[in-house]
């Protein structure tokens, strides 16, 4: 017997005692009580399971996630090497010497029919004004007195003779000028109009380019003759002063041709343009025309073997030529012009749209007219 008056249990053992927080067994037969805190639910429906909880094996509650820290979207900042876009010949920003030259050649194998369409119909028309001077205007005779006076002539003789012989080339020079500005305004006017369309990639037909430039030929020729006149007197007096006006008035064709001014707006827009940019710009138009007259000069030597021939001579005759040799020479100017001739002037126009992108922001002006979004300017903090 134990001291609480029950049934003692085997030697050795004490019966356990019931702990206070195990709920008590209900007796056998006796129905289990409901716990007080447990709502019962309703007949025919079945209680939600409870919420599990994820809980680590060690029991310990895991930490929230950390919040995401806040990234700025990345800007994108147009490529340097190609700006704003290259819907055309040239992409929309500042150009280099590269870009101006690459430009121009890339204009001409892209548009290479009417580049060299228009190059050809201008340099036949330009050689055909030229040989008619050169035959209406014949100084073959006085080269043959000058070549039968001999060396017992005196000098008054080779005076006389020399004056109608210079007479006669000045006549055909003028002759041969007149013809050159008139080829050059053509070509000029055409290919500035081609180049509007080509920088921005767009397509454009010969008679489209032809009737956009047709209106603003006449003009342009009294503007081409201004700026030769210009050049002309210029260099009577000095070489340096003709740079002058050759530089500050190179841009004022495609200015007036794109910008639809007049002649007077558009010398003033060229100075402007060129104005603090002289020697960069005296320099591409420079290199352009040595370009232009090397290729053209390798061209035409084979077209001129006679008179080349005459410098390995007798030089005591005198070189005339005859009706053959400057037809030849005629066709190795077409030649040469119709290849070379368009380089100068797509350069001078290249060189016209650079300048406004550089001072004006001109490339913005033509992404949006190429249908290119430009990007927004960058936000200052």
């Amino acid at each position: 017997m134990t001291e609480t008056g029950g049934p003692s249990g085997p030697e050795g053992t004490e019966t356990p005692k019931p702990q206070a927080d195990t709920p008590a067994q209900p007796q056998a037969g006796t129905p289990a009580q409901p716990q007080a805190d447990a709502p019962t639910p309703p007949q025919g429906e079945v209680p939600p399971a409870p919420e599990q909880q994820w809980q680590s094996p060690s029991g310990a509650t895991p930490p929230p996630p950390p919040l995401p820290s806040y990234q700025a979207p990345p800007q994108q900042y147009p490529n340097w090497k190609v700006g704003l876009g290259r819907p055309g010949v040239i992409p929309l920003r500042p150009l280099n010497l590269t870009d101006i030259l690459d430009g121009a050649v890339t204009a001409m194998r892209k548009y290479w029919r009417m580049v060299f369409g228009a190059a050809a119909v201008t340099a036949v028309l330009t050689a055909a004004l030229n040989l008619v001077g050169l035959l209406l205007v014949d100084t073959t005779g006085d080269l043959e007195k000058v070549r039968e006076l001999g060396p017992a002539a005196t000098d008054q003789e080779l005076l006389n003779q020399m004056v109608g012989v210079l007479g006669g080339t000045l006549a055909s020079s003028f002759i041969t000028l007149v013809a050159t500005l008139l080829g050059t305004t053509i070509l000029t006017g055409f290919l500035t109009v081609l180049m509007g369309k080509a920088v921005l990639g767009k397509p454009v037909t010969f008679k489209e380019a032809l009737k956009e430039a047709t209106p603003r030929l006449l003009p342009l020729l009294g503007l081409t003759v201004l700026y030769t006149l210009a050049i002309l007197v210029a260099a009577i007096f000095c070489l340096l002063p003709a740079i002058v006006p050759y530089t500050f008035w190179a841009l004022a064709s495609p200015a007036f041709i794109l910008e639809r001014g007049t002649v007077m707006e558009a010398f003033r827009r060229s100075v402007k343009l060129v104005s603090g940019m002289f020697w960069r710009v005296f320099g591409i138009l420079l290199l352009a025309y040595v370009i232009s007259s090397f290729l053209a000069s390798i061209i035409t030597i084979p077209f001129s073997f006679s008179a080349f021939l005459s410098i390995f001579g007798n030089l005591d005759q005198m070189y005339v030529p005859s009706t053959g040799d400057l037809i030849l020479q005629s066709v190795g100017t077409v030649i040469a012009q119709t290849v070379v001739g368009p380089f100068t002037a797509l350069v001078t126009v290249i060189l016209y749209i650079d300048q406004r992108m550089r001072r004006e922001g001109m490339d913005i002006e033509l992404a949006r007219a190429a249908g290119i979004t430009p990007p927004p300017p960058p936000q200052a903090w």
